[in-house]
């Protein structure tokens, strides 16, 4: 009996048992798992075709849309490992992540060929190079290039008989699914390698503690080319949800409308995005009376946050997560522990262990404050071609005997195990001998009123060793000095965390998936 623990089973298994049921809605297109499904073995046909094999690396440079979702699946299905780049990328990047993973084929939106076309120049790994419509940009395209070919469906059928028969497809869940690149906000990007395994392991915890049902509608303006978004559509197929996509969180508003017109129950976000959402007017946010789960990662919320969200929203629950791609998720805080401990992020999810260790390696009691450690079937097998960087992440842990996948975040746990992000180890602040969160100093600030979004590094002083510094953005229409914003940091925190220097800045630059770059305000 052939066992079915593939990543794109999910996706077979839930059309074959609800084929007419909703799987995704965009822009005004309605597709069922049974469309979605056959999308996917029309273009696994096509990229066999081409010569795809088992374990080639299929990137995708797409906009959310009906074909990210199709490429996806199709990837998978003809046993191959998904790349996704988020469409923001620059030629100079893409022809890095490019070469690096030694990609086989390319499936771009044809409005994205400007930073395609110079990076193709750089590559020779590349065969195939698909386009998705059709674009005003007149720039010859490298002879690799072709429309992406129209769906065949008796090429489909015959793929399927041929995966039944054929042994060249055999695929364990041991075998990789997925290259997700970081974001690379420190150094040069890295491949974190994904198998089936770790994947089907991290949506099924994920969406069992957030008890996803069939009936749900998971509104998603995330890049599927950021983990979080793409988990989404990984965990909708498990539970048979759909997934109402949006192009982008560009125009909030338009979200919004998104969610009442389509009756949401789960909204996934970021803090990025729900600074955007409470900068809205109130006339804008509609009542949502199906919406039921917020969630949040990427980076902590912060206090204030947290309160405006719950006072927008009230029917619905809000998880704080914490995640990172090298194992998708690691912790979240049940909602009736938010009033509790509104800052913390919670603790393991199901089908893991976490603890912290410290300097030595050795693992901390409650109540101490140390680096977090991850052991589970979620945990990367490694970065790409890249093992120095991977033996810095992963451990053989002399307790359990297994690899542990070391975060490179601190943490302190309270007396009953919640866990409370401290800062990237490279990230402490060390001012007049002390040591300061750059995190807890955000928080203050984002208490302030009138403060949009915020972010604390620590500067060279002569005097101090290192200078708290804080950058701020205001909301509209809003006027604070720095006196302002110093002053209320001196009420709230110790003198050695209050910042010596406020940068007021219309925007905070931000990596390819939304987090604050601190490395460009250094």
């Amino acid at each position: 009996m052939l066992l079915r623990h593939l990543l794109h089973h999910l996706l077979e298994r839930t059309a074959a048992r609800t084929p007419k049921a909703d799987a995704l809605v965009f822009e005004g297109q309605r597709l069922t798992w049974a469309d979605i499904n056959q999308q996917a073995d029309c273009l696994a046909a096509a990229l066999q075709a081409r010569g795809v094999q088992a374990g080639d690396r299929v990137a995708t440079l797409l906009d959310n849309s009906v074909q990210a979702v199709v490429s996806l699946w199709a990837t998978l299905k003809c046993g191959a490992v998904v790349m996704p780049i988020n469409p923001l990328t620059k030629h100079d990047k893409l022809a890095y992540l490019l070469n690096d993973a030694r990609a086989s084929v390319l499936i771009a939106h044809a409005v994205l060929m400007p930073e395609v076309s110079p990076a193709l120049r750089q590559n020779s790994s590349l065969h195939t190079v698909w386009v998705v419509g059709t674009s005003r940009d007149s720039q010859p395209l490298d002879a690799r290039c072709a429309a992406l070919p129209a769906l065949d469906v008796e090429a489909a059928i015959t793929l399927a008989v041929t995966l039944k028969t054929k042994s060249a497809v055999q695929l364990t869940d041991q075998d990789l699914a997925a290259i997700i690149y970081t974001s690379g906000s420190t150094g040069q990007p890295k491949g974190v390698m994904l198998t089936h395994l770790n994947m089907r392991s991290a949506a099924r915890s994920v969406s069992s503690y957030l008890e996803l049902q069939p009936t749900d509608r998971i509104s998603c303006a995330l890049p599927l080319a950021f983990d979080y978004g793409l988990y989404q559509v990984l965990m909708a197929a498990r539970v048979g949800a759909c997934v109402v996509l949006e192009r982008s969180f560009a125009f909030p508003a338009k979200v919004l409308e998104g969610l009442a017109r389509e009756r949401v129950t789960v909204f996934p976000g970021v803090p990025t995005m729900f600074s955007l959402l409470m900068n809205l007017k109130l006339t804008a946010l509609r009542h949502l009376p199906d919406l039921r789960l917020i969630t949040n990662t990427a980076a902590a919320l912060s206090e204030h946050h947290i309160q405006q969200l719950r006072a927008l929203f009230p029917q619905a629950q809000l998880y704080s997560m914490y995640g990172l791609t090298e194992c998708k998720r690691v912790t979240y805080l049940p909602p009736d522990q938010l009033g509790i401990r509104p800052t913390s992020v919670g603790r393991g999810m199901p089908n893991e262990e976490v603890w912290l260790i410290d300097e030595a390696g050795q693992r901390l009691p409650n109540g101490s404050t140390g680096e977090l450690v991850i052991r589970g079937s979620h945990v990367m097998r490694g970065y790409w071609d890249k093992p120095a960087a991977t033996a810095e992440r992963l451990h053989l842990d002399p307790t359990t005997g297994q690899t542990v996948l070391h975060s490179g975040d601190i943490f302190r746990t309270d007396s009953e195990g919640y866990l409370y992000f401290v800062a990237r180890k490279d990230d402490i602040i060390k001012s007049r001998g002390e040591k300061v969160s750059p995190r807890e100093v955000e928080n203050v600030l984002y208490s302030l009123d009138g403060v949009l979004e915020a972010a604390v590094i620590g500067v060279s002083d002569d005097l101090l060793g290192e200078a708290v510094k804080a950058f701020v953005t205001l909301k509209t229409g809003v006027l604070l000095t720095d006196r302002d914003v110093i002053r209320h940091c001196m009420a709230q925190l110790e003198s050695f965390m209050v910042p010596k220097t406020v940068i007021f800045v219309d925007e905070l630059p931000k990596t390819d998936t939304g987090k604050i770059k601190k490395t460009c305000l250094r």
